[in-house]
């Protein structure tokens, strides 16, 4: 599978040799004509002074998972687990690329907060809007209010009240004593002055109600902080953006890792088991008086030296199954694996500079840096708003009711009696902030600033921008060179231990001749290994930094229905105890106890 991989990739690395020449030629005629600089068009005349995220650019996340993937949910966002049983592992689910990229869309806590970044910043554009909406104010004093006062005054200073009494005069008509007015029938009182009452008692129940309409006929603020408002939901969404690329080439490069580690597992593997028969192959022939000592220590160098190799990638290789666990944020006991081996994805099309020119048309980045230059000029205007006039539309019902008297002189008040008022305004009404001290013309030239910065942000990014796809560009063609060239050394390796181990046999060779190329074939499987994931993730990275898609599918392999048999001597590794690392307590034969019970097992 190895070879026929490396026949197609070495047709990409034949096609990338050719590359240098032409762009030398490029290069002549490029030096003989430079480009004018200042004559490049304009990002805002391309993409407008406010432009909009377009989501018809990438693949929606995925909003439901496939029932094979329902298990694999991830746990409650605020779920905690307090036992070890509940984060010890019960399932090792082998995962394909396609799958983990589902479960990281589906999961990912990065990319629900992205999401509701976006919520955030619509209920916020919500909010500016309003203001062009009237105001409606309803406020109360009392829903009843019950009042009762006493108040006590001074005698001294209380006016004398005048009373009249009745009283009685002798009637001219009759003669006689009378207490009634002949004309008018009436009786007959007299004035009196007597003390002034000081005090005072009240009982009531008010209600007081008002309603308040206002309305900002002309505010200078408004529209700008609208459009502030409507920057920050676009910059919010090409946020979300960013985010679901990021993860998705976050998650294909663990994914990629997760290959690798596994093929250094597997070439581990097989090195152990190789030096395994050179070492019984050494004894033999030691024990028939055919070779030196010095050929079994030989072996037995390279067998602890194959036994730490095994070891160092079976802890890189749990390391990345986690590692990918916790990306795709998965239950708290399963860890998954990788279902499928490393091998090349396909192809690369487009040519440099068209990646470079994609890549501007298509980061939202750019998009960002423009709408951050549209958001700091309108908090500018919204600034200077502030010592503009404020023209505004109030009209205010006041309803009033009392029930109970006040000012009464005796504490006997009657509660039926009451009193309802009406009233209603109707005003225009101005404000106008003469003098402020600067603060507002400083805060205008502030959010200009601001602007320009932002104006020299987007050249830093544009630079960047190019560099990271010449960077993954330069890197995938490299990575297509070391295919090549790795996958023929993994051959010849082969090949040479081959004859190296029958040279041996025959005698004429030695020990030290098997482990050297024993070690070279081990060297070279690691590093074909190693460019198959570089070449992967570089081609991820340019799809990711460019958003083209222009990928050739490398061929499928044919590979027999019967899995061809080796010619080596199957021996099996013996698992063997956990030693103690301390050389102070390390004795013949010690081992530390490791049961069910224990709480430090091995790490496999």
């Amino acid at each position: 599978m190895r070879r026929i991989t490396a026949g197609i990739c070495l047709v990409a690395g034949v096609v990338s040799t050719g590359v240098p020449s032409a762009l030398s030629q490029e290069n002549e005629q490029s030096e003989s004509a430079l480009v004018d600089q200042n004559t490049l068009p304009d990002a805002i005349d391309l993409k407008g002074a406010r432009p909009k995220a377009d989501p018809s650019v990438v693949a929606p996340a995925l909003d439901v998972l496939p029932p094979p993937l329902i298990p694999l949910a991830a746990p409650p966002s605020l779920a905690l687990p307090d036992s070890p049983s509940q984060v010890r592992i019960h399932e090792l689910r082998p995962l394909t690329l396609e799958e983990a990229l589902q479960l990281a869309e589906f999961n990912s806590p990065k990319l629900k907060a992205a999401a509701s970044q976006v919520d955030q910043a619509k209920s916020a554009l919500r909010a500016a809007i309003s203001a062009w909406y009237p105001t409606v104010d309803l406020s109360a004093s009392g829903l009843p209010e019950y009042f009762k006062s006493y108040s006590y005054q001074n005698p001294d200073f209380v006016p004398d009240r005048v009373v009249r009494k009745p009283t009685t005069r002798i009637s001219p008509l009759t003669g006689k004593e009378t207490s009634v007015n002949a004309i008018t029938g009436e009786p007959l009182t007299r004035p009196v002055e007597k003390d002034g009452y000081n005090e005072r008692y009240a009982r009531e129940w008010r209600l007081n109600v008002n309603l308040q309409v206002s309305w900002d006929l002309i505010n200078p603020a408004r529209v700008p902080q609208i459009a502030a408002a409507r920057d920050r939901f676009e910059r919010a969404r090409d946020s979300y953006l960013i985010a679901l690329r990021d993860l998705r080439l976050n998650s294909a490069t663990a994914y990629f890792n997760l290959q690798e580690a596994d093929e250094g597992v597997r070439i581990g593997q097989v090195s152990v088991q190789a030096s395994l028969v050179s070492l019984r192959d050494a004894r033999a022939r030691y024990n028939a008086g055919v070779n030196t000592k010095l050929e079994v220590l030989e072996a037995e160098t390279q067998l602890a030296r194959d036994r730490n190799l095994l070891t160092t990638r079976l802890g890189e290789q749990s390391v990345s199954r986690r590692r990918l666990a916790s990306l795709l944020d998965l239950p708290q006991d399963v860890t998954p694996t990788a279902a499928t081996p490393a091998r090349p994805l396909g192809l690369w099309e487009p040519s440099l500079e068209e990646s470079i020119v994609a890549a501007y048309n298509y980061r939202e980045e750019l998009d960002q840096l423009i709408l951050d230059i549209s958001i700091n000029n309108s908090q500018a205007n919204a600034s200077l708003a502030a010592v503009q006039p404020v023209l505004s539309f109030v009209n205010s019902t006041t309803t009033t009711r009392t029930q109970g008297q006040t000012g009464q002189t005796s504490n006997d008040i009657d509660t039926g009696d009451f009193t309802y008022g009406f009233q209603n305004s109707t005003a225009l009404t101005a404000t106008w902030r003469l003098f402020d001290g600067g603060r507002a013309r400083a805060e205008y030239r502030r959010s200009k600033q601001a602007a320009d910065e932002s104006r020299f942000n987007f050249a830093d990014t544009r630079d960047q921008i190019r560099l990271e796809v010449e960077e993954s560009f330069v890197g995938l063609r490299t990575a297509i060179q070391s295919i090549e060239t790795t996958s023929s050394e993994v051959v010849s390796s082969r090949e040479s231990l081959r004859l190296s181990q029958l040279r041996v046999q025959a005698g004429v060779s030695t020990q030290r001749e098997v482990v050297n190329n024993q070690r070279d074939l081990t060297n070279a499987e690691l590093r074909y290994a190693g460019a198959i994931r570089e070449y992967n993730t570089n081609l991820a990275q340019l799809r990711r930094r460019t958003g083209l898609d222009a990928l050739v599918a490398c061929n499928a392999v044919s590979l027999p229905a019967a899995k061809p048999e080796s010619d080596q001597q199957l021996i099996p590794i013996e698992p063997t105890p956990l030693k103690s690392a301390c050389p102070s307590v390390a004795s013949a034969g010690s081992t530390v106890n490791q049961t069910e019970s224990s709480p430090v097992q091995p790490l496999w």
